[in-house]
């Protein structure tokens, strides 16, 4: 038997034999997505992008939101939003401060739920408190890559520090 690669990309799941998986590895075109990825540090930053980024024709879905004050916020600037989160205790009370919102229950880590939401989300928000240190940026990178590839909205917005001080630091060689 032999041994090779799989990859996702957009949904489909390709499987290269290992000569083939040694070639396209070294592609350019390997892991490229169109998405626009900013990387934010604390809430401050964070909310001080939507005016910037957001438009009124936009859909927005919000990973993490918390108690909602930032799905708020973002309502002002967009025709849709929805809240998410995956502590129950929050969206309840994310729904009694902003009854008027769209709340639901998504764990950041499940895409699959997302992309059953049926939107066609053109801006991302993404508040993961628990991967905003050094020890959860691979997990973090990781599902931008996978909300950019299968999602594939124009922007990610990111609160992480560690995200940022990492974007910061890289420079793509030419």
């Amino acid at each position: 038997m032999a041994l090779g690669a799989l990859f996702i990309s957009a949904g489909a799941i390709i499987f290269l034999g290992c000569e083939q998986a040694a070639e396209d590895m070294a592609n350019e075109r390997q892991y490229r997505f169109r998405s626009r990825v900013i990387a934010t540090r604390g809430v401050r930053e964070y909310r001080q992008t939507i005016p910037s980024v957001v438009r009124p024709a936009d859909s927005v879905l919000e990973i993490g939101c918390e108690w909602g004050t930032t799905t708020a916020l973002l309502a002002q600037h967009t025709r849709m939003v929805i809240g998410t989160d995956i502590s129950s205790v929050c969206l309840d009370r994310a729904r009694k401060l902003h009854p008027e919102l769209d709340f639901r229950t998504l764990d950041a880590f499940d895409i699959g739920a997302a992309l059953e939401i049926g939107e066609r989300f053109t801006t991302i928000y993404l508040d993961l408190s628990g991967l905003s240190g050094y020890r959860g940026l691979l997990d973090l990178i990781a599902l931008v890559n996978s909300y950019a590839g299968l999602l594939q909205p124009r922007t990610i917005v990111v609160k992480s520090g560690a995200l940022k001080n990492f974007a910061e630091r890289c420079v793509a060689w030419s």
